[in-house]
Parts: C-alpha cells; sequence; structure tokens
C-alpha cells in the first residue's frame, strides 16, 4: 500500500515534524503580546454582554445593596466603557446604542414594586429610568466619546497606510 500523498506547499511555507505546515507572523503585520490583545466583540455579542452584566449586576446590587440604584449607576459606567473598547472596529457604532438598552435591562430587579402589580412595577421601571438620567447619559457619552475616537485613530492608520502605498511621482 503507497504512503499518502502530502499536498504541495508554497516554497514560503515549511513542513513541521509532523508534516503539517508551519505559520509563520506575516512581516508586514506585527503579532502584538498576548497582554495587549483584547476581545473582540461583534455587534450582538457587545450587545448581549452589556445586557447580561448590567441584569446581573441589577440582581446583585438589589441583593447586596437593597435595590441602591446609585451604586448600580456607579457600576454602569466600567461596563460602558468595556463595551466600547472591547466591541470589533467594524461595528464601532453600536456601542453607544445597546449601552443604555443594557441599563433600562439592568434596572428591571431594581424597580419599586410598590403593591405588586405589573402598573406599579412599570411606574417603578419610568420613575427609576428618569431619577438615574445622569448616570444613564455619563455612560452613553463616555461610550460614545471611546467609539469616536477609536474611530478616528482607525481612519487616520488607514489614511497613512494608502499615503504609504501610492507610488510617489
Amino acid at each position: 500500500m503507497k504512503p499518502p500523498v502530502k499536498p504541495p506547499v508554497p516554497p514560503q511555507a515549511k513542513r513541521a515534524a509532523g508534516g503539517g505546515v508551519v505559520r509563520s507572523a506575516r512581516p508586514d503585520r506585527p503579532v502584538p503580546p498576548p497582554a495587549a490583545r483584547r476581545p473582540r466583540l461583534t455587534g450582538l455579542g457587545g450587545g448581549l454582554f452589556c445586557g447580561a452584566v448590567m441584569l446581573v449586576l441589577g440582581l446583585l446590587t438589589e441583593t447586596l445593596f437593597g435595590a441602591s440604584q446609585t451604586v448600580y449607576g456607579v457600576l454602569f459606567l466600567p461596563v460602558c466603557v468595556l463595551t466600547a473598547l472591547w466591541v470589533r472596529e467594524s461595528e464601532l457604532f453600536i456601542a453607544p446604542i445597546v449601552v443604555p438598552i443594557s441599563f433600562a435591562v439592568g434596572m428591571v430587579p431594581l424597580a419599586d414594586e410598590g403593591e405588586g402589580g405589573t402598573i406599579d412595577w412599570l411606574m417603578g421601571m419610568v420613575t427609576g429610568l428618569a431619577t438615574q438620567a445622569g448616570w444613564l447619559y455619563g455612560g452613553t457619552l463616555i461610550a460614545g466619546v471611546i467609539v469616536l475616537v477609536r474611530r478616528v485613530r482607525r481612519v487616520r492608520a488607514i489614511n497613512r497606510r494608502l499615503a504609504r502605498s501610492r507610488p510617489r511621482p
């Protein structure tokens, strides 16, 4: 019986000890050190991350701090920063959109239920969102500024790369 034939590899590739192909880093694109790599979330992943974390923080705030909306607002700010930093560059503008929605999702366990009816709970949600609007606007503003800075840096990097690749007369 013949041994299996290995497909040819391009001349720049090398064979590994086990017969696989050794992949090397592209010389024009240095690989960042592991500590510098950040998670990259899609738009949907960013929304799910932010919503899930805010819901958990709302439940923890209710349990540990007696539904303190100020504590919830303070905990909201780092979630806004992380969401704006971790979303992929191609979907940057989703972060300022999902952040306020997630704030409202996390407010669900904190809403004052009054006597326990649906209308009382809904009024508690509206009151909570109205009284905590400063935290909501502040977190949304932080996410928006981070997204804008990241976008400007990306556009400048693309323009620099294009300027370097153009032939000079």
